[in-house]
């Protein structure tokens, strides 16, 4: 994804990866999902980086993104 005007906002656990997936959506946001492990799964490959996506959102939306993603990791680790 170079020379995009997506950032990748978070890479982690196909979990969390769906709180903040659903949370960036319902602030209208609509992020890019990257998990190499599902696309290689699908294809009939593997991945050295199982159960690891990627987020990618437009490079307008960052900041918002951001503080939803550190907002969701906090509920994570208080949890």
């Amino acid at each position: 994804m170079t020379d995009s005007e997506y950032i990748k906002i978070y890479t982690g656990g196909t979990i969390i990866v769906q709180v903040i997936k659903q949370r960036l959506e319902d602030e209208g946001i609509n992020p890019i999902i990257k998990d190499e492990t599902e696309s290689g799964r699908l294809a009939g490959f593997g991945t050295a980086y199982v159960g690891q996506a990627e987020i990618y959102v437009h490079e307008s939306e960052t900041d918002v993104a951001t503080r939803i993603v550190e907002a969701v990791r906090g509920e994570m680790e208080t949890s």
